[in-house]
């Protein structure tokens, strides 16, 4: 079996996998080489990257990496990943994908002195194989992910099972039609404008990443996968939604408002417009709420999956005992 192979920057990475990482291979978002590439160059440009490959036979599995400090790595992931983990390529039952994270952990711990990686959904296969290999590595769960599985029901019948508050809320504000609600499919200059006007007078911090999402829209948009939902009052949008459709699965990436109308629930509205149509419309069989403990989520989705960090220490390294221990100790009193 040979080596792991690393490589520097995402372009080679691009070369090597020939494709095979590519939209057209029905992979998920997060998984996809477009996804890595924009989120580096918008979101870490000054960071170099670490990503490297492990294969036995035509099984592959790619470590997708940032190189923060000498030696060091975490994943290439921020707020806008919904999860990171190990990309797999190629058939392959679950000895053989152990085999493969076992020699990316080897690799790494004869480069690296320290990594962090989050937001793993299922660690214990990545923090197995770290353990194995000689790494001193830790597991904390740090927050969730929010999910509703439609299970074939239509609107209606998911509607009628949220929270009483929920549901009396959109029909006291939505009496009269205050606002016009719109979901655009395409992009067009005219609605980012509006997208980032309703951003700029949001209850929100400004966006460090409004270029990210920009590129991140046009892609979608080219695909077909889009769904941008505004809702307006007077012709001037005052909330607005960035969602994706895609292989059955609806992901909510953004939500912004225009604080002023905070009483009107501007929002809320067009989460029932939005979800009306994902469920009754484009048939998802999942709508992802994404990252984050935000208790609204609750009214509106099922499930909670837990996230979790993996810290890993190779104890070859001196400058690593410390920051192991203070780890380990915070992961015992967490």
């Amino acid at each position: 079996m040979l080596a792991a192979r690393e490589y520097q920057t995402l372009d080679e990475a691009r070369q090597a996998l020939a494709g095979r990482l590519d939209r057209a291979h029905g992979l998920p978002l997060f998984d996809r080489i477009d996804w890595f590439v924009a989120l580096h160059d918008y979101c870490f440009p000054d960071q170099p990257v670490r990503i490297v490959l492990a294969q036995e036979g035509d099984a592959q599995a790619w470590l997708f990496l940032l190189a923060p400090a000498p030696r060091r790595a975490s994943a290439l992931a921020n707020w806008y990943s919904f999860a990171w983990a190990p990309v797999f390529i190629g058939e392959s039952d679950a000895a053989t994908r152990q085999r493969l994270l076992e020699k990316l952990a080897r690799h790494l711990l004869a480069t690296s002195a320290q990594i962090d990686l989050y937001p793993l959904e299922d660690a214990a296969p990545l923090l197995a194989a770290l353990r194995r290999v000689g790494w001193f590595a830790v597991q904390r769960a740090m927050g969730g992910r929010y999910l509703l599985e439609v299970e074939g029901r239509s609107f209606a019948d998911y509607w009628a099972s949220r929270p009483g508050r929920l549901r009396n809320l959109v029909k006291r504000k939505g009496r009269g039609n205050p606002f016009a609600l719109s979901i655009a499919t395409r992009l067009t200059d005219d609605l980012w404008r509006d997208y980032v006007d309703v951003h700029d007078r949001s209850w929100k911090e400004a966006e460090p990443g409004l270029d990210f999402l920009r590129d991140l829209t046009e892609r979608e948009s080219a695909a077909g996968t889009l769904r941008l939902g505004f809702a307006r009052l007077d012709g001037r949008a005052v909330a607005t939604q960035l969602w994706t459709v895609e292989q059955g699965v609806a992901l909510i990436h953004k939500l912004s408002h225009d604080s002023h109308f905070d009483h009107a629930s501007p929002g809320t509205l067009l989460s029932h417009a939005m979800f009306a149509q994902a469920i009754d419309q484009n048939r998802v069989r999942m709508i992802d709420y994404g990252t984050g403990d935000n208790g609204y989520k609750t009214d509106w989705m099922d499930r909670r999956i837990a996230l979790h960090r993996i810290d890993a220490f190779n104890p070859r390294f001196a400058s690593a005992w410390l920051p192991a221990a203070r780890t380990a100790i915070s992961a015992l009193v967490g």
